[in-house]
């Protein structure tokens, strides 16, 4: 799976991006497009709707990309406008009107070594799409990508709290469905620990 952690950009790139080479914006995207698109199919799922944002995200990068002061790594701050962008599409009526659709089968992105994944990621993934889109945000967000209860409350404009009692409530969820799923022996081996762990690996 793709990620921003594992991005190295090489020395320079970013900084050449702000001034406004789009040699170098096109690199930019070339490195960052995978992970990019991967966050974005983890939030919103809709094949169509996250290339539609994924062409939307870079478009901001490319307008946008001379305010980055680097006070994080460029990866992270196009991390930032891909979460806020798909947060938006969740949060908005039309998409709340569709919710039904987040929960039809799907296939998921195509990953290197997506045949060989553990049947327990594979039972996660299938665990997390039973959620509400928002609540698997919040679990996405905050056990994959690592943001804070307070960064989550920001992106979807509620409280803290709000965010901690979404990812309780999902954390309950992902335990029931897992055990209905699992073999006997193995459903009663389903801690509170199992989307961070599963999920990341």
């Amino acid at each position: 799976m793709a990620r921003f952690s594992d991005i190295m950009l090489p020395e320079g790139l970013a900084e050449a991006a702000r001034d406004g080479d789009m040699d170098a914006v096109a690199a930019v995207y070339e490195a960052c497009a995978g992970a990019t698109y991967t966050l974005i199919r983890r939030l919103v799922r809709r094949e169509a709707v996250a290339e539609e944002l994924l062409q939307e995200t870079f478009a901001d990068v490319i307008q946008h990309v001379g305010r980055w002061e680097g006070r994080a790594p460029l990866p992270m701050w196009i991390r930032a406008i891909a979460v806020r962008r798909s947060l938006m599409h969740l949060r908005s009526p039309w998409q709340r009107g569709l919710e039904w659709l987040e929960t039809m089968p799907e296939a998921e992105p195509a990953e290197p070594g997506h045949e060989t994944r553990c049947g327990h990621q594979r039972d996660l993934e299938r665990a997390l799409m039973t959620l509400p889109p928002l609540s698997r945000a919040v679990v996405w967000l905050h056990d994959v990508e690592g943001f804070s209860h307070e960064e989550i409350a920001a992106q979807v404009g509620r409280s803290p709290s709000f965010s901690k009692s979404q990812l309780s409530r999902a954390h309950a969820r992902l335990r029931q469905v897992l055990r209905e799923d699992a073999p006997p022996a193995a459903a009663e081996r389903t801690g509170e620990g199992t989307c961070r762990t599963a999920a990341t690996n």
